[in-house]
């Protein structure tokens, strides 16, 4: 029986309907729950209790389309602490979801729990989500895929099928031991025992060989590969052999694409790309690799972690019986591991789209100009101590040479009750207060200060930042994540920035647009930001060892006057100290 006039009159009228609701109505709640408990996990035939989400290592990846609200409801049932943080959203008056511990929010506690809730707002791409207290991101995390609204293409081809691949560091040791006893001591903390692919080491290492991410595609086919760094302290180079990769986004935001055949990406940031197959049958497998990018002085993780590309096999080569014969196995070359140049080319071929449909609003003029050194220090070995740092000191990292002390109480809660004294000071200097040759020889004096200072901004200010490495323990690359915030990189340069003639180099027209960017080794970064977003905003290096020794600070962005640029009352389920 076929459906009635009037019903099929009805059917068309709801479909109609539908199309001319605005966007908001087809945006969706989604609902997700994060049981944080531990889980035996064996890497490299060696067994070890991890803190994970919901017993998956790596954790569950969250899905949601561009203007979504989220609510996730994370419940502590560990003896740790916890707060986990929506790496890259931008938080629009929701602060309080933001997650960093002490800074946002005074973390979960042993059998509490707490709802995450934000919408997504102008955002699409690849970001993810980690534990943001101690160094539990080691394995809390995990990806989230922010599809385009409905309707709304991707500015590149459709791909046959999208993979996560979030690059990680193993530890056989309880990270938190191996922080605890770094910060005890002032010496550098143990380094990883391996690097990972969705928490996979791959053939390489010892023991290991079960343990390989593979990616099985077909042949003439696109895929686009979702590639996050959630490594605690390694910039990492990823290649795959044979295959040229073409750059679509990063940090969420699409770029005028690029082909490479090796990319280089900091802890903390994504990189989207679409890998074309061979158009037939290679009758090869292929590895894909990644290793560390390195700059500093101390010791690091100089290994390699390894996956597999693998074809599947046309019929005709099943029965032709070739399939008994061992395939060939391409390694890719990846660059050496202190290949500055390389990293500084592949970082000048990021371009934001800057469409009519995506464009790259950069602040054509600024309000404040900030200047902040970013580098490692040292302070006094306590008493009666015997220190491992540099000369018997103990090692601190620092900003303008203030090494952030974490509060006992959230700042964002201290700033919105009116209860600061005590908490923070809102005196951040805008420059260090001794300036000195930053990239030349290092001051004999290499002692930090400490404090729990802010920045204090005026709502909609525009701010540029000028980042400076120091050299005083070596240079070395630091990514630098701003909370709560896009920017854009401006310009960049090796030395040290000179305000009379690198700004006349600043790309004001299409400048990449990210949350997270490597102040170069022995150089300066310079972005911009419009400060459009109250709140309390944590800005730190994403080398985990580097945090944990102080350098970080935060923003303080105040209300605006209309109703729309306040921030939002905290919720009643907010964790309390």
């Amino acid at each position: 029986m076929g459906a009635s006039p009037a019903l099929m009159g009805f059917v068309l009228l709801t479909v109609l309907s539908l199309c001319l609701l605005p966007e908001s109505v087809l945006a969706i709640t989604r609902h997700y729950k994060f049981n944080v408990e531990l889980k035996n996990v064996t890497r490299l035939c060696h067994t070890k209790t991890l803190v994970s989400v919901n017993g998956q290592f790596p954790g569950p990846r969250i899905v949601a389309r561009e203007g979504d609200r989220l609510l996730i409801k994370v419940v502590n049932h560990v003896q740790h602490n916890i707060s986990i943080h929506w790496h890259g959203i931008r938080q629009l008056r929701s602060g309080w979801a933001d997650g960093p511990a002490y800074i946002t929010q005074c973390p979960i506690q042993t059998g509490q729990s707490y709802v995450y809730n934000f919408t997504i707002v102008g955002q699409r791409g690849t970001l993810w989500w980690h534990a943001h207290i101690s160094w539990l991101r080691s394995t809390l995390y995990g990806p989230i895929i922010i599809l385009p609204k409905r309707g709304i293409p991707y500015p590149f081809a459709k791909p046959y099928k999208e993979v996560p691949i979030v690059f990680g560091e193993w530890f056989k040791s309880d990270t938190e031991a191996i922080i605890n006893q770094a910060l005890q001591t002032g010496g550098g903390p143990n380094v990883s025992d391996a690097y990972t692919f969705n928490g996979l080491p791959g053939p390489l290492y010892n023991c290991s060989a079960k343990d390989t991410f593979k990616l099985k595609v077909k042949s003439g086919k696109t895929y686009l590969l979702r590639l996050v760094n959630s490594a605690l302290n390694d910039d990492l180079f990823f290649s795959i052999a044979n295959h040229t990769l073409t750059v679509v986004e990063v940090d969420a935001v699409y770029v005028k694409p690029f082909e490479t055949e090796t990319l280089v990406i900091t802890p903390g940031q994504t990189t989207n790309v679409l890998l074309e197959t061979k158009p037939h049958y290679p009758s090869a497998t292929f590895f894909m690799t990644a290793r560390p990018y390195v700059t500093g002085l101390g010791t690091f993780d100089n290994s390699t972690v390894a996956g597999i590309l693998e074809y599947e096999k046309p019929l005709n080569f099943i029965h032709s019986g070739n399939s008994i014969k061992k395939l060939p196995l391409f390694k890719p070359i990846l660059p050496p591991l202190n290949d500055t140049n390389f990293v500084t080319n592949f970082v000048n071929k990021l371009r934001s789209l800057g469409s009519a449909q995506f464009p790259a609003n950069v602040p054509q003029n600024f309000d404040k100009r900030f200047f902040f050194t970013v580098g490692l220090g040292t302070s006094p070995c306590p008493r009666n101590q015997t220190c491992q740092g540099p000369n018997g000191t103990m090692f601190e990292a620092s900003i303008n040479n203030i090494s952030f002390v974490m509060p006992t109480t959230a700042l964002l809660q201290a700033h919105f009750t009116g209860q600061s004294n005590g908490v923070y000071v809102p005196d951040f200097p805008t420059s260090p207060l001794i300036p000195f040759n930053y990239t030349g020889n290092p001051p004999n004096n290499t002692m930090v200060s400490s404090g729990t200072k802010l920045v204090v901004l005026p709502f909609n200010t525009s701010v540029e930042l000028i980042m400076q490495d120091t050299s005083i323990l070596g240079a070395e690359n630091h990514p630098l994540h701003l909370h709560g915030y896009n920017f854009f990189v401006v310009g960049q340069g090796f030395g040290n920035f000179d305000p009379n003639k690198d700004p006349a180099k600043f790309n004001l027209v299409d400048p990449i647009e990210r949350n997270t960017v490597g102040v170069p080794s022995g150089g300066w970064v310079a972005i911009r930001f419009l400060a459009d977003n109250p709140g309390v905003w944590f800005m730190h290096c994403h080398l985990e060892v580097h945090t944990s020794w102080g350098l970080k600070t935060a923003w303080l962005v105040l209300d605006g006057k209309l109703p729309n640029q306040k921030l939002l009352p905290p919720p009643a389920d907010l964790p309390k100290c």
